[in-house]
């Protein structure tokens, strides 16, 4: 029997797309718990971390940066998603807060922020991006991101002034 030259490859493996096996075990926690303050659900952001991963293996050696790149795809995933919704859901389905992760206030308040402002302060302060960074990964600009950290800074800090006194 003959093999059809039009035969599909089969799909690829983590460890054989570029550094992408290193980026999963490095990346998955960090990015899953900055989706989740994102997002507001910790469903929402396995979903997008998990789709992000499967996307790069199918994209293969055609991703020059697979870190940048998931980042990317798993924040406009779940952005995608919370668009589909019409709303950033409740925080019931989240795991434990441990002291690695946001407090709970802090949490909650950032879920009342604008979509922009809330991913401007999680991939920056979360995350460790640089707005030059954040602007890629938002589709926005670095001045926009500027603004959306100060504006997001000034009104968690609003929200939050009372909790503790």
């Amino acid at each position: 029997m003959v093999e059809s030259p039009l035969r599909e490859a089969p799909p690829a493996r983590l460890s054989e797309v570029g550094g992408l096996d290193r980026v999963f075990r490095e990346q998955t926690p960090r990015m899953y718990r900055a989706l989740t303050a994102f997002a507001g659900n910790g469903d929402v952001a396995q979903e997008a971390v998990a789709e992000a991963f499967a996307q790069a293996v199918g994209r293969g050696a055609a991703i020059r940066s697979p870190e940048r790149w998931v980042w990317k795809a798993a924040y406009q995933i779940a952005a995608g998603e919370l668009k589909r919704r019409g709303s950033v859901t409740g925080l019931v389905d989240d795991p434990p807060i441990t002291d690695h992760e946001p407090a709970w206030e802090l949490r909650t308040a950032l879920r009342c922020l604008p979509t922009q402002q809330r991913a401007a302060l999680v991939l920056h302060y979360y995350a460790g991006y640089r707005a030059a960074d954040i602007s890629r990964i938002t589709g926005s600009t670095p001045g926009a991101v500027w603004m959306s950290l100060s504006r997001g800074r000034r009104r968690l800090r609003e929200m939050l002034e009372g909790v503790d006194g």
